[in-house]
């Protein structure tokens, strides 16, 4: 294999939405700077998600300066600023509890609401150096995570998902494939690797950025949904499950937690220390 590079970068503002693709990126203890920083809850504070909603799929967020800016089919482009933290509101994501800001605009509110037929609310983390640690079971003391499902950055690469795609075509179902990348919404995408090389990672560098790899990406009914058309199939979760069960997990990917921070640029060489 050559050299393995850092191919591209994804951050996603609001937690389901569709993501951007910068040429670079700052690196925060907690994640991507700006990515999933913003979340909708239901009516009793639990996150909604492409899970429940694969619409969340064709709606975009896009930073600007103070907010983000939302726009989806059949909606007038709505900007929100980030709301001023006079107050919390319990989030609650998988099993964590967490406190978040509502948005100050009720349009906001409005907005979600409409484009997915129901009752939601959008909030910002305000502070997330504190309001949610990662996984004591596979964290450090002191590292936390913004909205991501659990780890502050996800890596993928190149070579899996072509080994995937194989597998796909050799299987039950070869006309769902193959997949592009977005259907794991990764935040960094890696090049020049072997095929499943991320399974055995502990620690890598990228551009000048050390990462410590905290445990294989385990996969949900996300992962098959088109994103550009937000329907759902049976691939990739078919696949995975005949080819990629690790420890009852459906896996896919690499939960990777910053050691320091800095800048990543596409094009920047990764280090596989360990």
């Amino acid at each position: 294999m050559g050299s393995a590079r850092l191919q591209s970068i994804h951050v996603h503002p609001v937690k389901a939405f569709r993501g951007l693709a910068p040429r670079q990126a700052g690196v925060e203890p907690w994640g991507l700077a700006g990515d999933r920083r913003w979340v909708l809850i239901d009516d009793g504070g639990r996150v909604v998600t492409q899970r429940q909603q694969p619409r969340l799929a064709l709606a975009a967020a896009e930073l600007v300066l103070g907010g983000v800016r939302l726009s989806a089919p059949g909606m007038e482009p709505l900007t929100v600023s980030v709301p001023r933290p006079v107050g919390t509101v319990p989030v609650e994501i998988f099993r964590d509890k967490v406190e978040g800001v509502l948005a100050d605009d009720e349009a906001a509110h409005a907005w979600c609401s409409a484009y997915l037929g129901a009752d939601v609310r959008l909030v910002h983390m305000d502070d997330p150096a504190t309001r949610r640690p990662v996984d004591p079971e596979y964290a450090r003391p002191g590292e936390t995570v913004s909205f991501a499902d659990g780890y502050p950055l996800l890596a993928t690469t190149a070579a899996s998902l072509d080994a995937l795609n194989s597998l796909i075509a050799q299987g039950d179902h070869p006309a769902e494939g193959p997949l592009p990348m977005n259907r794991f919404r990764p935040n960094v995408v890696l090049s020049g690797t072997a095929a499943w090389a991320e399974d055995d990672w502990s620690r890598i560098v990228i551009g000048e950025v050390p990462f410590r790899a905290a445990k294989n990406c385990g996969r949900c009914v996300v992962t098959t949904t088109d994103q550009r058309t937000a329907d759902r199939g049976r691939e990739p979760l078919h696949t995975l499950g005949r080819h990629r069960r690790i420890g009852g997990k459906l896996v896919f990917g690499q939960n990777l937690v910053p050691l320091s921070r800095g800048t990543i640029r596409v094009g920047d060489p990764v280090t596989i220390v360990e």
